[in-house]
């Protein structure tokens, strides 16, 4: 635990900075639920699955190879292995298809996986890859597991505070390939608000249920997301690592919180750090906007599936 995480007080939860997977799930019996966790292999998402089986949980961890995750899975109590490259719009929704095949119920859809901070612009199917990547990919398999999801099932979209380094104008819908105007930040920016936008909009279509959806912000951890940082920035958290920042089972601890804390059986489309509710940026809040992009991203999705 890093010196910041030994002071940090805790928040209204009861949980903050410093709180790990463990602690948050303490005395909870996840025996007979099911989660689907995205990037199942390393950092967050291994965590975030290894908690959920220690409590009971089913768990179905995903990973870009069926190899990887079944690996991942390991032994853990009837974990199950799924390929899902959220690059490939054809494996996600296989993916999608396989957890249907396997007769799974799921009480929680935790989206985990992503990429960051690519230095040079790449692109996935005509669309700068951060977003396709990030947004996209969890877009097509939440939609395609929504009808397996419980009457209180959650989905838990793993957004950032980087969400704030978003263009002013929230998503540039006439720059979604990046070909205008690329920025390795603002464009992973733009994806993290894409999926606090997307939660957002998924929870306004919930009501009426006891479904839920909500976004966090794991903190920032050095783990393999930070591979295609430059060298100096890559270096300079590596120092601080002791001083400030979270290791692996604190920064999986808010969205396994968020994923099966009783006390958020009817919070939805809000936006947690440190377990507990956050301040977001102004975009996060503007309606049109996720309705917007959940429209454009039906449209993109009707294209790459085609």
């Amino acid at each position: 635990m890093s010196i910041y995480g030994w002071l940090a007080p805790r928040g209204p939860s009861g949980y903050g900075y410093g709180s790990t997977a463990e602690q948050v799930t303490a005395g909870l019996d996840l025996t007979g639920k099911s989660f689907l966790v995205t990037g199942c292999t390393s950092g967050l998402g291994a965590e975030a699955m290894r908690v959920l089986g220690l409590r009971g949980a089913r768990v179905l961890g995903t990973a870009r190879t069926v190899e990887k995750a079944q690996e991942a899975c390991g032994d853990g109590r009837g974990a199950l292995g799924l390929s899902c490259e959220l690059s490939d719009p054809a494996s996600v929704r296989a993916c999608a298809q396989a957890v249907k095949q396997a007769g799974v119920r799921l009480d929680g859809i935790i989206c985990n996986a992503g990429v960051m901070a690519y230095p040079e612009l790449r692109t996935h199917h005509g669309y700068e890859a951060q977003f396709f990547s990030n947004h996209i990919g969890h877009f097509i398999l939440v939609t395609h597991l929504l009808d397996l999801l419980v009457e209180q099932g959650r989905v838990v979209m793993l957004s950032s505070s980087a969400h704030f380094m978003a263009p002013k104008v929230g998503i540039e819908f006439d720059n979604l390939d990046g070909k205008k105007s690329y920025n390795s930040w603002k464009a992973y920016g733009q994806s993290k608000l894409a999926n606090l936008l997307f939660a957002k909009e998924l929870s306004r279509r919930f009501q009426g249920s006891r479904r839920t959806a909500n976004a966090v912000h794991p903190g920032v951890i050095n783990t393999g997301l930070q591979r295609h940082m430059n060298p100096v920035l890559a270096g300079t958290m590596t120092l601080m690592g002791p001083v400030a920042l979270k290791n692996v089972a604190q920064g999986a601890a808010t969205e396994v919180y968020a994923a099966t804390h009783p006390g958020l059986a009817d919070v939805s489309g809000k936006y947690f750090a440190n377990c507990n509710v956050a301040q977001s940026s102004p975009s996060s809040h503007d309606a049109a906007l996720a309705q917007k992009l959940w429209t454009v991203s039906e449209e993109i999705v009707s294209r790459v599936l085609a």
